[in-house]
């Protein structure tokens, strides 16, 4: 057996082959892991509830003792906190969970254990998972590995930071409204939001309205993405919806020569977006001209303001219908953020009307993107529409001048995707002049996902951010 000299440098690909054909202790790579965690962790905060190390390796050596089993297979991995872990504390962020402890596994917990990977701990997380920028009463805030005294982006933002820093070689995350894409940009990783449906919802709650989050993965390289999705997707009975999975690396290696990328920019001027941002996703988007593939440059396809409006109505009702009880009783609202509460209210009085209209501007929506893709193979916008703020703040406040009038309205970049539940690719970017990261995303038509990863990787080749500029 000949052990890797650094196994929190392997992309994860390599470091799961190596693990299964015992070109690697489970043991050494455990160790490895834990020992980077111990060290830059505590500047951090991206992994929170950290199982104890004894218990650990003493789980990577029995597993040692076993044959290889799983594509996973001796991985260490830590869940997000918004993931359900069987006797390993689940906060979701609030006080009102600082303590529990569920009694069984939500089916992101249960398909990476299956597949064989070791469950370390948690990844940080807004508290309900409300807002890009990770922080929370019970953890605090998840700071940037390339600034600690900046954002990690969020809510996945304790993955994003984790996968950059090397604590982590691969990671879960969820996206409603950006969070796995404004992480990866705000961290110099790859996040990508499947289709909706590809990888299901856990059984149990609503599950015929609710379909404008999921989860999906982050990683440092489109073939790990493809790794992890493997793992995750797939047809869940107990829930509707569900789509059937294939080779997500089937067109890796093609080439893009040919391809069409309509270029979304600013939206038309609707989006404000910081200096700098732009041309970073133009200086992106020449890598793929540079393989041959044209980009065109587009006008606005839909009008902002009313994908707006039908986003915040059908966020609003869910969240109102998902936690309106912590608004109804007064301890628990005394506990709870004010993000959260807002929400709540703003779609505890919605009318029959009003969700029809909503899902109506959505169908509409949903339609002229499936005619641009009928001329695009892709479509692109960044994906944030800020630098990385300072981690102190709660959200920003204003936009190159224009004032943000919602927590989260500084991410309506993402909308058009989630409203759609299209597959999308944020890409890295680059840096600015401040040396923080930014990002591209870059989305298809529905079950286009290993196309829009064939085409990540294809990038990827060609640039490789997160080696060729790991943060200090």
């Amino acid at each position: 057996m000949t052990e890797l000299p650094d196994p929190t440098a392997c992309d994860a690909t390599s470091l799961a082959r190596a693990l299964r054909q015992r070109d690697v202790t489970v043991t050494a790579v455990m160790a490895s892991f834990l020992d980077r965690i111990e060290a830059l962790n505590p500047g951090l905060n991206a992994i929170v509830s950290l199982r104890p190390r004894t218990d650990l390796m003493a789980e990577a050596e029995a597993l040692d003792r076993q044959s290889p089993c799983g594509p996973l297979w001796g991985m260490p991995v830590a869940i997000k906190d918004l993931v359900a872990t069987q006797g390993l504390r689940t906060t979701y962020g609030s006080p009102l969970f600082a303590d529990h402890m569920p009694d069984e596994d939500d089916l992101v917990a249960a398909r990476l254990k299956a597949a064989g990977a070791i469950v370390i701990g948690k990844t940080n997380t807004p508290e309900w998972g409300h807002g890009s920028h990770s922080f929370n009463p019970v953890f605090g805030a998840t700071r940037n590995p390339y600034d600690p005294a900046r954002s990690a982006g969020g809510s996945s933002g304790g993955a994003a930071a984790a996968l950059a820093a090397r604590m982590l070689p691969l990671a879960d995350g969820s996206d409603m409204m950006g969070s796995l894409r404004n992480p990866a940009a705000f961290c110099n990783v790859y996040g990508f939001r499947p289709t909706w449906g590809l990888v299901p919802q856990d059984a149990g709650g609503e599950a015929f309205l609710s379909t404008l989050a999921t989860d999906g993965p982050m990683a440092r390289s489109p073939r790990d993405l493809a790794l992890l999705l493997s793992v995750l997707a797939g047809p869940n009975p107990e829930v509707p919806f569900g789509r059937a999975t294939g080779d997500f690396t089937a067109g890796f290696g093609a080439g893009i020569a040919g391809k069409r990328i309509g270029w979304l920019g600013d939206w038309g001027g609707a989006y404000p977006m910081e200096p700098g941002i732009l041309d970073a996703c133009e200086a992106a988007l020449a890598v793929f001209e540079g393989q041959g593939a044209v980009v065109e440059p587009l006008a606005s396809p839909f009008p902002a303001a009313d994908l707006w409006h039908a986003w915040t109505t059908l966020r609003a009702a869910l969240n109102a219908g998902a936690r309106g009880d912590l608004a109804a009783d007064p301890e628990k609202r005394a506990a709870t953020k004010p993000e959260t509460l807002w929400e709540i209210e703003q779609g505890a009085g919605l009318s029959a009307a009003a969700l029809f209209e909503a899902s109506a501007i959505r169908s509409r929506w949903y339609q002229a993107a499936a005619r641009l893709f009928r001329r695009y193979d892709a479509l692109a916008l960044p994906s944030a529409q800020v630098w990385p703020f300072p981690v102190d703040w709660r959200w920003p406040q204003e936009i190159a001048g224009r004032q943000m009038d919602t927590y989260h309205r500084w991410m309506e970049v993402v909308v058009p995707v989630s409203l759609a539940g299209l597959p999308s690719l944020s890409l890295p970017a680059g840096f600015g002049g401040a040396g923080l990261p930014t990002g591209v995303q870059i989305f298809g038509p529905a079950g286009a996902d290993a196309a829009i990863l064939a085409t990540g990787d294809a990038y990827h080749r060609a640039t490789d951010w997160p080696n060729r500029r790991p943060p200090a």
